[in-house]
């Protein structure tokens, strides 16, 4: 995802819960730019959550996530997750009435109030979720659109040869 947003000129920071890198769930070592806490006063234009257990897990238990999704989502910023994340939004409360997907099972317990779809994005409103990483390219073309606007999402999925 930060790869095809960079392509299309969005500026975008990674932030850890804490400072180094993080081993993500299939063991690829991701350095962040920066801290949560050092980012957690920003406005952003959009906050993006990644998936993959127990990270998932671990950002939901997060006070300061949950303050910096709440925050963003009342003054109209985009908030986004993908795979299991969506979950986060959900416990944030940031799905109750909306239509949205993830990986399966993973909203199935928490569905009072949302709307499943088994679509690889759903965008409803300021808020984006996607099902798994084999829609990851989707949802990060989408997240490029709304960013960037249509034309530059054109031309970075021209630029990746998608067929």
């Amino acid at each position: 995802m930060v790869d095809i947003l960079r392509r299309a000129g969005v500026e975008v920071v990674t932030a850890g819960l804490v400072a180094g890198p993080i081993r993500a769930s299939r063991g690829v070592v991701v350095l962040p730019d920066t801290t949560l806490d050092a980012v957690a006063g920003e406005d952003f234009d959009m906050v993006v959550l990644p998936g993959g257990q127990p990270g998932t897990d671990t950002l939901a238990a997060d006070p300061r996530v949950r303050a910096i999704l709440a925050r963003h989502a009342q003054r109209g910023a985009y908030t986004a997750a993908i795979c299991a994340a969506p979950k986060v939004l959900a416990e944030a409360g940031l799905l109750e009435g909306r239509r949205a997907t993830a990986y399966p099972g993973v909203l199935e317990a928490r569905a009072g109030g949302i709307t499943l779809e088994e679509a690889p994005v759903v965008r409803d409103g300021r808020v984006v979720t996607s099902r798994g990483p084999g829609t990851a390219m989707d949802f990060a073309l989408e997240l490029a659109e709304l960013l960037a606007g249509p034309q530059r999402r054109r031309e970075v999925e021209a630029a990746l040869q998608r067929p």
